[in-house]
């Protein structure tokens, strides 16, 4: 019969093994999302660099003209809007980019400046709403498979806030997807806009008719552009979720797997020392018998 000892180790095999199974899967289902997740990030790219080139002309005919995204006025009230996730399991991921934005938000609040938080994610949520910060609105089940609608309704929140100088300032928190290994917590202003300038050497802007007026288009195109702006953001957060992920869930699989080769060793050891002393006692046994005789 096993000991007590032996039992208790056996126990700790099956349960780390169990374990080990449950971190391959989730190790293997982020796998599975990363290359989905940075095709879209991809994706975003042309359609978000034509807006960007069309805002430049259009800009550039309609020179002079203000419109209410690209105001810029004294700053009382800072919008920050933190792109976490809803989900664990990601190691460092979410707690980064919290980190960052919650060392901006004590500079705003020393420096005098009121903070409304937009969180996405249930992870930011958590955090900031435990700590007493003052969360204007929250976004969960975004994070995972982001649509252009969930950017939408984020964009058309803060812009309505904006507008209604409840914000005069936005500031976003996420993070940059570099490569599958790489990812970075950045902060980025997207209000007000800043308007995008053609770098030198890009070659000359094209030439367009405008029907309606540049203004009209300008007043079209804003709100699309941070829409754009946003829905890139939620989708390199969610490639560089994926991502972190698979590394934490490998590392974790890794690990279980030297626990119970660790395990086994110390199994074994015990064992032959059991079967030792039943030996040593068989003997002894034997040779009492013999000394009686």
């Amino acid at each position: 019969m096993a000991s007590a000892a032996l039992r208790d180790t056996r126990r700790r095999i099956n349960s780390v093994e169990a374990t080990k199974k449950i971190t391959r899967a989730m190790e293997l289902i982020a796998a599975s999302r990363i290359p989905r997740a940075t095709a879209r990030v991809e994706g975003s790219k042309p359609y978000t660099s034509k807006l960007v080139e069309v805002i430049e002309n259009v800009g550039g005919a309609n020179a002079g003209a203000s419109h209410m995204l690209l105001e810029r006025r004294e700053v009382s009230t800072v919008g920050i809007l933190i792109v976490s996730s809803d989900r664990g399991m990601a190691g460092a991921y979410a707690s980064n980019v919290i980190r960052l934005a919650e060392h901006r938000i004590s500079e705003l609040e020393r420096s005098g400046n009121n903070v409304l938080i937009y969180a996405v994610g249930k992870k930011a949520q958590s955090y900031f709403r435990y700590r007493g910060y003052r969360i204007q609105q929250a976004y969960l089940g975004v994070t995972d498979t982001p649509g252009y609608s969930n950017a939408r309704a984020i964009a058309n929140t803060i812009m309505e806030a904006y507008a209604s100088r409840r914000i005069d300032a936005l500031e976003a928190f996420y993070t940059r997807f570099v490569t599958a290994m790489t990812q970075t917590p950045t902060s980025v202003e997207v209000l007000p806009i800043t308007p995008p300038t053609r770098e030198v050497g890009e070659g000359a802007a094209v030439s367009y008719e405008f029907e309606p007026s540049p203004g009209e288009i300008l007043d079209r195109l804003l709100p699309r552009y941070v829409e754009a702006f946003i829905f890139n953001m939620l989708l390199e957060a969610s490639a560089s979720e994926h991502s972190a992920r698979r590394r934490a869930m490998k590392a974790a699989t890794d690990n279980a797997e030297e626990l119970i080769k660790s395990l086994r060793v110390q199994a074994n050891r015990a064992r032959q020392a059991e079967i030792t002393t039943a030996i040593t006692e068989i003997v002894g046994g034997a040779q009492a018998l013999v000394d009686a005789q």
